[in-house]
Parts: structure tokens; C-alpha cells; sequence
């Protein structure tokens, strides 16, 4: 579980720096904390699917581009 985890903040982080957001604007514009994002993005904790969305959201992605 935690590879996928990982995997899935490696994902978050790329399409991120894609689109030239930093952690601190998606934390704002997903309404997360900015020190949660960084702990999904470097694969520390296992996050709801209602974030998922809201992430895929703010990044105008769809979802399965996040996912691993």
C-alpha cells in the first residue's frame, strides 16, 4: 500500500510542476494544508478519494492521471 502511495504523490508532484503551481497554491486551492500536500506528494499518507478529486480538480486533470 504504501508503494502506491508513493507512486501516486510522484504523480501529484509532476502534473503539479506541469502546470508551474507551487505546494503552497494547490494547498490553497484544494483548501488542504500546505504541509499535507508535501506528506501526499513524498507518499507519507494515504489520502480519501474526496481529495483526490479535489486535487484532480485544481489541476484541471482527470483523476486517472493521478492515479498509479
Amino acid at each position: 500500500m504504501k508503494d502506491l502511495a508513493k507512486r501516486f504523490g510522484e504523480k501529484l508532484r509532476v502534473k503539479r510542476k506541469e502546470m508551474g503551481i507551487s505546494q503552497d497554491k494547490l494547498a490553497l486551492l484544494a483548501d488542504i494544508d500546505r504541509s499535507y500536500v508535501g506528506r501526499i506528494e513524498r507518499g507519507e499518507v494515504n489520502i480519501t478519494l474526496e481529495k483526490v478529486y479535489q486535487l484532480a480538480e485544481v489541476l484541471a486533470c482527470d483523476v486517472r492521471e493521478l492515479l498509479p
